[in-house]
């Protein structure tokens, strides 16, 4: 349904990413080049601050704020981990579009991954029942590049560049000593090897010895980990692993799971999976094992990001409030590569239910026979990914990102505990 001079909100959810901003931007200057769009909000934290009736007048946000706000790492607006209910007749859905009504909502965007995706599915299917009108669109992110429909996901290209990069860097430092060393640098993805997987790239590039990469596609087994390590240990001397937080067994238990703790969603919490292999090693092959586990930073690297990736995060924003003022909503925009070199690629639309509550796993025929690297049409797939450098603006020789003016819009409705 087309709406005329309504409100868009806008929202993130979930892990941050160096780009993730950039698609909030394109969103905000898509809406109010609009005539049909009256105000653009958004929603502090995520689907938390709908509940809470938490919003932020974007439209009285200083030009410059906005502005930079594309350059600047991380979720702008606040991010959360709050799954809703199957059942979408419980209250938190009344509540929402309580919200949505009362501030005139014709629009939402909701920026974020897999369980955000489903939650604007849900969204969708509720306005759906009710009869509201209103366009629910999806704005894909994640480094980890999990989400089903599209070729690859905004967030996912920087963190890539980033760690390529700090692995290139790392072969430098090591080779400067005599004896050899076994550097073990630990990647986000708990079941989607694609960044363990873009490391790859960096063995075009380092200085000396070689780089094997360990997925959780490929079940991990102590003895031939033992054996591959050795072997190149051996014969390099200089031996990077790049292993995936989430590799797991041949039975499927994750190798750095901790003990009975979970997060929000009931996923186990990982524990530092290049620990443990570092062990291994220091007690079977060599005490000169060094650790790096990049964490939070590979993430969020806006100062490493890649001009590319920044593009499609704004454009994949712009897309999908174009899709909406079309009328179109349950959907996601998606990215459609065309050509890898040189690299050509065109939106395409996407519906949630295709997304939501699907995972796209790094495809097993690009990894090698031995499960310990990936093939040529691997490094093809991300080369183009990384490509780029983002100019950011700069403040005291620091990066100069922004923060948004997160005054709260007066509230027209009575107080929600958020469970």
């Amino acid at each position: 349904m087309k709406n005329t001079k309504r409100n868009v909100l806008l929202a993130q959810s979930g892990g941050p990413t160096a780009v993730i901003n950039a698609s909030i931007v394109g969103a905000f200057e898509r809406s109010i080049a609009s005539s049909d769009i009256d105000r653009v909000y958004g929603a502090k934290n995520g689907i938390v601050g709908v509940l809470q009736e938490e919003l932020i007048d974007l439209t009285a946000q200083k030009r410059e704020t906005m502005e930079g706000l594309k350059y600047t790492p991380s979720s702008g607006l606040g991010s959360c981990r709050y799954k809703l209910d199957k059942d979408i007749h419980t209250p938190d859905y009344k509540r929402i579009f309580d919200v949505f009504d009362a501030h005139n909502i014709g629009y939402f965007f909701y920026n974020g991954g897999n369980d955000s995706m489903d939650t604007a599915l849900k969204l969708s299917q509720y306005a759906k029942e009710i009869g509201y009108p209103i366009n629910i669109m999806g704005i894909p992110k994640t480094v980890d590049n999990d989400l089903c429909g599209t070729d690859h996901c905004p967030g996912f290209g920087s963190a890539a560049k980033y760690i390529n990069t700090t692995l290139v860097e790392l072969s430098y430092d090591i080779n400067v000593y005599t004896a050899g060393t076994v550097l073990l640098f630990e990647a986000m993805g708990r079941h989607a090897g694609w960044l363990t997987a873009s490391a790859a790239l960096s063995s075009l590039e380092i200085y000396d010895g070689i780089v094997l990469t360990y997925l959780p596609e490929v079940p991990f087994e102590r003895e031939v980990f033992l054996s591959q390590i050795e072997d190149a240990y051996r014969k390099h001397k200089q031996v990077i692993v790049v292993a995936s937080e989430g590799i797991k067994d041949k039975d499927g238990e994750l190798i750095a799971a901790q003990e009975g703790k979970v997060d929000q969603f009931g996923h186990k919490q990982l524990g530092g999976v290049c620990i443990q292999l570092k062990q291994i090693i220091e007690e079977n092959i060599t005490k000169r094992a060094k650790l790096i586990i990049p964490d939070l930073i590979q993430r969020s690297a806006a100062h490493y990001s890649s001009s590319t990736d920044m593009n499609e995060a704004y454009w994949m924003g712009y897309k999908a409030v174009d899709y909406a003022l079309e009328g179109k909503t349950a959907f996601m925009p998606g990215i459609e590569r065309l050509s890898n070199n040189p690299y050509v690629w065109e939106p395409k639309l996407v519906p949630l239910e295709d997304v939501a509550n699907h995972e796209k796993e790094f495809p097993t025929e690009w990894i090698t026979p031995e499960g310990n690297f990936v093939t040529k049409e691997a490094i093809d797939y991300v080369r183009p990914l990384i490509e780029g450098n983002v100019s950011i603006p700069e403040r005291n020789g620091l990066p100069r990102y922004h923060k948004l003016d997160k005054t709260l819009m007066p509230k027209r409705l009575d107080d929600y505990e958020v469970e």
